[in-house]
């Protein structure tokens, strides 16, 4: 998400010859990879207001339907630790117009899904083809424009990644409320069809990438299919057992224990194999150095806030405040505005302040925001969510523009692409932990809290008895018989204990979310000093 530049620095940077121009109309070029990775950001928050819908459409449970934004954020995740070797193998438009093909004819089958699990097999495959768009139009744009162009080329491409997740859960909450959640996946159909066309026909590879690459592959290119495979089955049980273990009991569940058992060894098994290859599918070693691993974690804990504040914030309005699907997408709006407008401000400062005392400051707005939703009580309004949005708003771009500056520090140029992909990961990695964060927190917090209300409500206590007797006073006022009064009175007094249950557990989660972003202000300060003056990188 942010600004960027030079070839070196962007993923799959071609060098030298990658600065002659590969479209005559590179601005239209620059418009169409735009709008695809628009699509494709807009589709890890479209689904967020919709899941009630889906979960009532589909008879299943919330938790069950938040399966549906997890696991295309992990499919996302492990397509891109391929993304690079993909490209080189096959030529960036070819590896380009394939993703996106992809992802727009499963976004038409997710449309169509006749259950749950049709649902989420076809948001894995659109996460796979999602998965390479945006570390791959960085580098078409980096081709597309010469060196004094390519700021601007990057400023319309980070204006969209911005804006998409910000309109994800307004318009999916408006199709939602107006024609049916099918169609948040429905309308990238059209559009998708029209951008592969538009591109097929606009993006043309210069003859010298394509002698390249040909040449590459003719020295035997090799994959790192093992690393990968290690890669993917680790993200993939992780996802589950984060997803899984509250509604499995954890790990009084052997279900739950095998797949544990399954994570841990492929972690085990994926440290000392992908440390010890000339060419890994994912370079740990990079996330072994103080400086890049300090800003992997940094980017994780912010995946995490984005995508578990986008999940909460919609999902409390809704289930607790009674907001229609398009009003809690709309909740998140004035926070993205504010967001685009520091995106602009964040560039200007990239240059002439160290990253490190950027990223503290932003992780510590970011707490701030976290610690006001820690006062939500029942009576609180629209703008108090707003309010809270928009100081997150001034928050994140100080974190992901400064962090991709400061990752990029004393990388040896060859390494860029990896760095990139890590990135990317790690925000996807963040974010589906940040859901499933969110959804295991309230499961406990909301269990505990019920307990110990439940133990100060004593049907023998005064303070019971001269409440009961108000509230049937007051059914009995509104015409009420005495016995029907009396009734409606104790399931007044169960409906607010339960939103009292609700308002501590969402507390809760935010008192947690506040806790990690104030783990990235020391994370932060341990990064070294970088050189200021340069271009900011841009990164997804």
């Amino acid at each position: 998400m942010s600004a960027a530049t030079p070839a070196a620095a962007s993923p799959f940077a071609a060098g030298p010859t990658a600065a002659k121009p590969a479209a005559a109309t590179p601005w239209l070029l620059a418009m169409l990879v735009a709008l695809a990775s628009f699509m494709e950001v807009l589709d890890t928050t479209i689904a967020n207001v919709a899941l009630p819908y889906i979960a009532g459409g589909m008879g299943v449970s919330e938790d069950e339907a938040s399966w549906v934004v997890t696991t295309y954020l992990v499919a996302n995740a492990i397509s891109l630790t391929a993304s690079s070797f993909l490209a080189q193998r096959f030529g960036r438009k070819t590896f380009f117009l394939l993703c996106l093909g992809i992802f727009t004819v499963s976004s038409v089958l997710c449309g169509f899904s006749w259950n749950l699990q049709a649902l989420i097999a076809f948001r894995i495959l659109q996460g796979f083809g999602g998965g390479g768009m945006v570390p791959l139009a960085q580098s078409i744009l980096a081709d597309a424009f010469p060196p004094v162009k390519r700021g601007q080329a990057f400023a319309l491409f980070g204006v969209a990644v911005v804006v998409a997740p910000v309109v994800g859960p307004t318009l999916g909450g408006w199709l939602s409320d107006n024609l049916s959640w099918h169609w948040c996946f429905l309308i990238n159909g059209p559009v998708g069809m029209l951008t592969v066309a538009a591109i097929a026909v606009v993006l043309k590879e210069s003859a010298a990438m394509e002698a390249r690459r040909k040449e590459q592959v003719r020295q035997g290119l090799s994959f790192d299919l093992i690393g990968f495979l290690l890669v993917a089955t680790f993200l993939g049980a992780l996802e589950v057992l984060l997803d899984r273990g509250v509604e499995d009991d954890w790990f009084g569940s052997t279900f739950i224990v095998r797949v544990a058992v399954v994570c841990v060894v492929a972690f085990a098994l994926m440290i000392p194999w992908e440390i010890t290859r000339k060419n890994p599918a994912v370079d740990l070693r990079l996330v072994a150095t103080r400086q890049f691993g300090a800003c992997f974690l940094v980017m994780l804990a912010t995946g995490l806030i984005l995508l578990a504040t986008t999940q909460a914030l919609p999902q409390i309005v809704q289930t607790e405040f009674g907001y229609s699907a398009t009003l809690a997408g709309l909740v998140l709006s004035p926070g993205g505005v504010v967001t685009f407008v520091m995106m602009l401000v964040v560039g200007r400062l990239i240059g002439k302040v160290q990253p490190r005392t950027l990223i503290v400051a932003g992780a510590a707005i970011v707490a701030l925001s976290m610690y006001d939703l820690t006062n939500i009580y029942a009576d609180v309004d629209f703008w108090f969510f707003a309010q809270s949005r928009m100081v997150l708003g001034i928050g994140l771009p100080l974190l992901f523009l400064s962090i991709t500056t400061a990752s990029y520090s004393g990388l040896p140029p060859g390494k860029t692409d990896q760095a990139s992909a890590l990135m990317n990961m790690a925000r996807n990695v963040g974010g589906s932990i940040g859901v499933s964060l969110v959804s295991n927190v309230l499961a406990n917090r909301e269990q505990f809290h019920q307990n110990r209300l439940i133990e100060q409500v004593i049907p023998s206590s005064t303070a019971y008895q001269s409440t009961l007797q108000q509230v049937t006073d007051y059914f009995a006022s509104q015409g009420s018989s005495l016995g029907k009064a009396n009734l409606q009175a104790i399931a007044w007094i169960g409906q607010q204990l339960q939103t009292q249950v609700a308002m501590l557990a969402y507390m809760d989660v935010f008192w947690v979310l506040m806790l990690v972003a104030l783990a990235g202000i020391p994370l932060a300060l341990s990064l070294r000093k970088v050189a200021l003056g340069g271009p900011a990188h841009v990164g997804h």
